[in-house]
């Protein structure tokens, strides 16, 4: 059996450093920086922006999508127009923190996108904010924004 190559459609950009796996398929105007490491048989849809993150294999992210300083794991589908936020632009202190076991943990960034479990579902135009973390199986509905962390 041999290993399939990777598709790239028109227009793609590409900021290394960069390693992405067999089999993957890249939308057109799909938009890579500051280090992406996309694992095999993952589908980038026209129109993304993948910053400084990781993507296991079997990640689909659907077309106009933004992730940024994330781990996705495997078999994760993001719908249209869903966004992985880094960054907090309307806070005074930018610095992300992580809820974790009931526990907030402070990151010590500015820039902390989002780690999502293992087979999990993110729906057309959802916002998971700077420092979700979803575990396994995890379903977040259209629309939906998840903020785990509140500032005081």
């Amino acid at each position: 059996m041999s290993a399939k190559l990777s598709i790239f459609e028109n227009n793609v950009t590409i900021k290394s450093p960069a390693i992405i796996g067999k089999n993957c398929y890249i939308g057109a105007n799909a938009y890579f920086r500051e280090g992406v490491y996309l694992d095999h048989s993952v589908k980038i849809g026209p129109g993304c922006e993948i910053k400084n993150s990781i993507i296991c294999s079997n990640t689909a992210i659907a077309h106009f999508n933004y992730i940024g300083n994330s781990i996705i794991g495997r078999n994760i589908n993001f719908e249209a127009g869903s966004i992985a936020a880094n960054h907090y632009n309307e806070r005074t202190n930018k610095k992300i923190s992580v809820l974790y076991n009931s526990e907030i943990i402070e990151t010590n960034s500015d820039k902390f996108g989002s780690l999502v479990g293992d087979n999990s579902r993110i729906g057309a135009n959802a916002v998971l904010s700077p420092g979700t973390i979803l575990t396994k199986n995890s379903i977040v509905k259209r629309l939906e924004l998840i903020e785990q962390v509140i500032p005081e």
